[in-house]
Parts: structure tokens; sequence; C-alpha cells
């Protein structure tokens, strides 16, 4: 926990009086945050991320985590004598790939993060997308983007086809906060490996959730000359995808983002979760940190 010894007490009163009004708009609102980057590997993050998660639900909003794992995937590949390949932003899975991305999104990295939301005072349940038949999928088709005759084949990677999220409403509905695995399944009972990114805004857009807020290795989105840009429209993200501004990882994930803004979810953020408690920043002030996407 900091030290906040230098702060006055007066000062004290006041950043909370300045949170009030958000407690009040955003209480009983689901917020669904895509967990990732350095915030999942920085110790010190990763508790101020659960403090985050534990308080947003003390003060009455719906927190869901759909959390990714890249770089514990990459490490647990490379002691197989594995090397990771992408396509366009998404890890090429071959059978073997997709075993070990199971066992780490699912045990490792999942239940660290269950734990650590449980020892900041929540109540934390791990799921994935087979649990009570949450996400079903399809093999991704995924078209080159200069090319679109031609088609890549990455493997065990899921297209979504339909989210039901019963069992992420029964659980709030007694107070735990899920925590979801990237994991679907197809007809033969096969295992898919999706993007945490198009996870995250597919069930915002399926709880109608009030924020969608996506934590990231970067401020927020950054054009060309690496300056932020703290709001964008689809027209002005069409216009990023184009001229090459947006790409790899980055395309899922705006890509993401704007289907849920068009989708009914309030507001969209991406910010850098490098910065201490920006979740709460983000969620309980008026500063803004990082990118918010608006759907016209």
């Amino acid at each position: 926990m900091s030290d906040l010894s230098s702060i006055t007490p007066r000062d004290k009163a006041e950043i909370l009086a300045q949170a009030l009004p958000y407690i009040r708009k955003f209480h009983g609102k689901t917020m669904v945050i895509k967990y990732g980057g350095n915030a999942m590997t920085d110790p010190g993050l990763q508790a101020d991320f659960a403090e985050d998660v534990v308080l947003l639900k003390l003060v009455g909003m719906n927190p869901v985590v759909v959390h990714g794992g890249g770089p514990q995937i990459e490490q647990a590949l490379k002691r197989l004598g594995k090397k990771g390949e992408f396509i366009q932003g998404m890890r090429v899975t071959d059978a073997e790939t997709m075993e070990v991305v199971e066992w780490v999104l699912a045990g490792e990295v999942q239940q660290d993060i269950v734990g650590l939301i449980n020892q900041a005072g929540g109540k934390a349940v791990g799921l994935t997308g087979r649990d009570g038949g949450m996400i079903r999928a399809r093999k991704l088709k995924m078209v080159d983007n200069q090319d679109p005759s031609k088609e890549h084949d990455v493997g065990q990677v899921g297209d979504i086809i339909a989210i039901e999220p019963a069992v992420v409403k029964a659980l709030q509905d007694d107070q735990f906060i899920p925590v979801i695995s990237p994991i679907g399944f197809g007809e033969e009972n096969e295992s898919y490996n999706i993007n945490a990114d198009v996870v995250a805004g597919k069930l915002a857009t399926v709880l109608k959730a009030e924020k969608l807020v996506l934590l990231t290795n970067t401020p927020g989105v950054l054009d060309k000359n690496g300056q932020l840009l703290t709001e964008l429209s689809a027209a002005e993200i069409d216009g990023l995808f184009a001229d090459g501004t947006l790409s790899g990882g980055m395309l899922p994930k705006i890509s993401g983002a704007l289907e849920a803004a068009r989708n009914g979810v309030n507001s969209v953020h991406i910010i850098d979760g490098r910065v201490p408690h920006s979740m709460l920043l983000e969620i309980l002030t008026e500063q803004a940190y990082g990118t918010m996407i608006r759907s016209k």
C-alpha cells in the first residue's frame, strides 16, 4: 500500500468527495476490464489492479475481468522449444500450442489473478468460455490485410459465434467478481484460443456494460509522431488503419473497442496499465488516462 502520510486530511477528504459523483453515476453498472501488459507481470501493479477491482465492487459497481497472458504463454512455449508466431496480431495456434494456451491461461495466470483479488478482500471466481457454455466459437478465417483474396491459416484461433452471459450474471448477483480466460469451444468440443481484447469487447456488448477498459503497455493510441490521441471516432480509426498507423497487436484491440462502442457500450477506454491505479483514476476522476473511443 502506498504511503499517504504526506497528504493532509483535508486533501484526502477532497479526493474522496471528488469520487462521489462517479460512484453514484456508475453504481450498479457493469465495467468490463481487459487485464494485460505490464500490469499483469509487475508485482506492484498486480497488487494495485487487484485493489482497484475490489474497490469498484465494494462501492457498488460490477467489474468483470477478461485477461490475456501472452508473455506467460511465450515463456511456456520457449520451455518446450517452440517459438511463437503471429500473423496480423493473432497468435498462430497449432494443437500443441493450444494445449499450452489452455493450461497457462486457465491455470497459472487465471489462478494468480483470482488469488490476488481474493487477497485484496474480494471474492473472485475463475471461468473459461467453456463454463456455462459461455463462449461458442468457430475457426477464425483471417483475410490478408493487403490482399482480400488471400486467407491465413492461424490454427485453433477462434471467431466468436455467441456469448451466453448467464454464468457471469449469476456470479455478479452473488457479489462475486468473474475472471475470464479467453478460451472458447466449438461444435466438436474443440478448444479455441480467442484474442482477449476481442472477448472483452464482445462481452461488454452482451452485458450492456457502462464501460470497457483495456489496459495496455502504451499511454493509449498514438499517432505516427508518437503523440497520444485522447479521443477517436469510428471514421478517424478507419483512417488510422488505412494509413498504417494502427497495426500488429493494436489491430484486434482497436477493432474490439470500436465494435463495443458501436453496439451500445457507453464508453471505451484504452489506458496505460503501467501507471499505478490508472483504472481507478479513469473511472473515478475527471482526469483522462489514455484514449477514448467514440462510436461516431
